[in-house]
């Protein structure tokens, strides 16, 4: 019995033809053909190539033939031969877009669906659905944006773009987030633990003792966490916790990162002194660098306004003295390497 000669691969076919065999989004028929023509360019027998692939020998000669008259295009489909559509794909894209992509108003609807758009055409539901897959048109979706009206937004980036591309020589980089409002919740009943064949059981209602907030400093380069959980979210509670951040770094360049938040906005008097140019801060909202030395802000609480204390109440809705207390208990430092 003779056997076929190696199938001779076109330049940059090979590639081409391994990624087809490996996509999970064509036809298999597709991938089976690509899998048939790099077994004959191996120098298989057409017999074998046909028990690998689960096909008959006269389909391999046949696809082996197509590959060498038009190559890996003559792999695909051909067009089949039959009435022409009667319906026009533009007509059910424009519809789908006119007027925003929002349906007429009489409708009562939002946004299009295929069987109300099928039937406002007067055409079938499968072929509108058939035409968004084509032409990608999601209906239902809806995605958020927003511009930035900040007039340093371009400085901004630039500095926090330049800490991870070109960080400063000896010098510590944090970005530093918070997370308020955290409740500090107590069952109403005592939590009755663990036993064997059951599980731990707990109340499904609860007692709201008041809110925590937790600030959080992490160092870029070495996974570091400073944290501290403070009673309110202001300011003031903010440079509490920078003087924090800046005492964990002595004697080295502290940069500060983090978003653009009311929070994170004292006012410029707050701030400790000049700094020096070779010094200036890569911070997206305040330009602030903690140096060891001096004290990095100012004392926030003028003499003639306090701060403000919170009497504890029996009310669920303040605060709990010892679950407060728990709550603001200073934590070990995590290190994650």
């Amino acid at each position: 019995m003779s056997i076929a000669a190696p199938l001779v691969l076109r330049e940059g076919d090979r590639s081409r033809l391994e990624a087809l065999t490996r996509s999970s989004s064509i036809r298999a028929g597709l991938a089976s053909r690509a899998r048939i023509v790099l077994l004959a360019a191996e120098g298989l027998p057409n017999a074998e190539i046909a028990r690998r692939t689960g096909t008959s020998r006269p389909t391999v000669v046949d696809w082996r033939a197509r590959y060498v008259a038009g190559g890996i295009r003559a792999l695909h489909d051909q067009a089949r031969s039959g009435r022409p559509p009667e319906i026009d794909e533009i007509d059910v894209v424009v519809a789908t877009l006119a007027a925003d992509g929002r349906p007429p108003a009489h409708l009562g609807v939002t946004h299009w669906s295929a069987r109300l758009l099928a039937a406002e055409l007067k055409i079938s539901f499968a072929t509108v659905a058939r035409i968004w897959r084509k032409w990608n048109l999601q209906p239902w979706r809806t995605e958020t944006f927003k511009f930035s009206t900040d007039p340093e937004l371009d400085a901004k980036i630039r500095d926090v773009v330049g800490l991870y591309m070109n960080p400063p020589e000896k010098a510590v980089v944090v970005c530093i987030d918070e997370k308020s409002q955290i409740q500090a919740l107590d069952r109403t009943a005592p939590i009755l633990p663990i036993r064997p064949g059951l599980p731990e059981k707990q109340t499904h209602d609860y007692v709201r003792n008041g809110t925590t907030t937790l600030f959080a400093a992490l160092e870029v380069a070495t996974g570091r966490v400073e944290q501290a959980c403070l009673p309110r979210h202001r300011h003031q509670e903010f440079l509490t916790f920078l003087k924090q951040v800046a005492k964990a770094y002595p004697r080295v360049k502290l940069h500060v990162v983090c978003d653009n938040y009311a929070t994170h906005k004292p006012r410029g008097d707050l701030l400790a002194g000049p700094q020096s140019p070779d010094h200036a801060a890569l911070h997206p909202d305040l330009r602030v660098v903690a140096e060891h030395g001096r004290d990095l802000l100012r004392d926030h609480h003028p003499p003639s306004h306090p701060p403000r204390h919170l009497h504890f109440s029996r009310r669920t809705d303040r605060r709990h003295h010892r679950i407060h207390r728990r709550l603001e208990r200073t934590l070990p430092t995590l290190c994650l390497d």
